[in-house]
């Protein structure tokens, strides 16, 4: 709040010039004198006080004018998260592809039908995310954590899940022939109509998995497994999965 308060009319110049002792303060006390008045003269200037109301007002405005736009400035920045992932599409390496994925997915936009495919994405954090049908075909996701991600149809074919943490993912019909899910934690993944074959579970974390519906498995290496629900073992090898220690 602006608190506007007039100044008193100076002392006469006659006054001040006489109470001084030495007469060498005498230039630099009428130039005080001359900048004394002047403020005087402004501080009672109506024009110069609505002039600071209006600055005030100004910043309101201003921050109005802010928060009214934040929805278009959040479109903006989905825009170019999109862009920055179609520009890069069938390409290798990451092209800002990761931070685009995750600003995406913490402003809970569906990612379904995304293409990534060959790209790298290690270490990606995509939590709870739609990924309907994506295509990551070949894409490096070794370490990422894809906890409660819906991969319903998803092209997972070659792709690297190497430690990835994987809890209650739903591969539900997925394409994972060829995938790397060594090491990674499918503690609680749901795999209905899931096509495994040639992938590498050897030391995934298997707790809870519901396994009972996967569509194939042969050829899966399922050697050092962990955690495996009863009956998967003996499930697994009767339908032409294998248990090769060291594979490459």
């Amino acid at each position: 709040m602006i608190v506007h308060q007039a100044r008193s009319r100076p002392a006469p110049w006659a006054n001040r010039k006489s109470r001084t002792r030495h007469r060498w303060l005498i230039p630099l006390l009428a130039i005080d004198f001359a900048w004394e008045w002047l403020a005087f003269l402004l501080s009672n200037w109506s024009f110069l006080e609505v002039l600071e109301y209006l600055g005030s007002f100004s910043v309101l405005i201003g921050v109005i004018f802010w928060f009214s736009e934040s929805g278009a400035r959040i479109q903006q920045r989905h825009y170019q998260a999109w862009q920055v992932i179609n520009t890069a599409q069938g390409k290798g390496g990451s092209g800002g592809r990761i931070e685009a994925l995750q600003e995406l997915n913490a402003d809970h936009i569906s990612l379904t039908g995304v293409d990534v495919s060959s790209a790298f994405l290690q270490g990606l954090r995509l939590p709870h995310a739609n990924l309907i049908r994506a295509n990551l075909n070949a894409a490096d996701l070794r370490d990422s954590d894809l906890h409660l991600t819906d991969l319903t149809w998803a092209d997972l074919h070659f792709a690297n899940l190497r430690n990835a943490n994987l809890e209650h993912v739903v591969f539900d019909h997925a394409n994972l022939t060829d995938s790397d899910l060594s090491g990674a934690d499918l503690t609680a993944a749901h795999l209905d109509g899931a096509d495994l074959t040639n992938a590498d579970l050897s030391s995934a974390d298997l707790r809870n998995f519901a396994w009972q519906h996967l569509a194939a498995i042969r050829n899966t290496n399922i050697a050092g497994v962990r955690n495996a629900p009863d009956g998967f073992l003996d499930w697994a090898l009767r339908n032409g999965a294998v248990q090769n220690a060291a594979r490459p």
